[in-house]
């Protein structure tokens, strides 16, 4: 397998009566940004967090490069994850949160002014994060994302708060990733994030993965993603 390939199989959660995520499984390949696409509530972070093993699953295992999260040798070198904005503590320096959280990983302390150049918040490392806009707490949980230089990005929702070119320099940053061999999983409830960003596109609905592949096999004929997910939604049984 290669060293940086997600690989899900049959991974299941339920939480009391409600099952979260049923038998899922798909792949994320290096090269290439694969979309993660669902309404809200169909199971992406769930997902997500089985992956980096922030939940337990019920069933089914969840592999980077044939290993378990918890079982790689340097796991913030490896994988980059975004999950949510909670470890960017309001009363601190965008500087000191990411000198404290490159110190926790063990990445060299350079790696901070690095990843602010890359992310574009270079000028605000001396501010209070309380004082940060919903986009540029994005771009900093990126940043921080990026200390360990990793080679896969697993990303939940990454453009919230970004405003329109945030958004394309997003895109254009996790393009130049994976043309780079970086492996990109990004999930998002948004058609437009992805129709123009990604390689290969994974459904989840209601806890069940209904389809994986290239786009292109998705949104063949040449329609939108809009219009070919709209199709599919309505030929999957409920």
């Amino acid at each position: 397998m290669n060293p940086t390939a997600i690989d899900v199989a049959g991974l299941s959660k339920r939480f009391g009566e409600v099952e979260a995520v049923r038998d899922a499984s798909f792949r994320a390949e290096p090269g290439r940004v694969t979309g993660f696409l669902g309404p809200n509530g169909a199971g992406k972070s769930t997902t997500l967090g089985m992956l980096l093993g922030l939940v337990r699953p019920d069933a089914g295992r969840a592999r980077i490069g044939g290993v378990a999260y918890r079982d790689l040798d340097d796991p913030t070198g490896t994988v980059g994850a975004v999950l949510d904005d909670a470890g960017a503590h309001p009363s601190m320096t965008g500087r000191g949160h990411l000198r404290a959280y490159a110190e926790l990983g063990g990445h060299p302390l350079a790696r901070v002014a690095a990843v602010a150049a890359t992310t574009g918040i270079s000028e605000y490392l001396d501010r209070r994060i309380r004082g940060y806009s919903t986009g540029m707490r994005r771009r900093l949980a990126l940043a921080t994302a990026l200390l360990g230089d990793p080679a896969v990005l697993v990303l939940d929702e990454p453009s919230n708060g970004l405003d329109p070119a945030g958004i394309v320099w997003l895109r254009e940053f996790l393009r130049a990733f994976a043309d780079r061999g970086g492996t990109v999983l990004l999930s998002s409830h948004v058609l437009t994030e992805l129709q123009h960003g990604i390689d290969d596109l994974v459904l989840i609905d209601r806890g069940r993965i209904t389809w994986s592949g290239p786009l292109d096999d998705f949104t063949s004929a040449g329609s939108s993603l809009e219009s070919a997910f709209l199709a599919h939604t309505m030929e999957v049984p409920a």
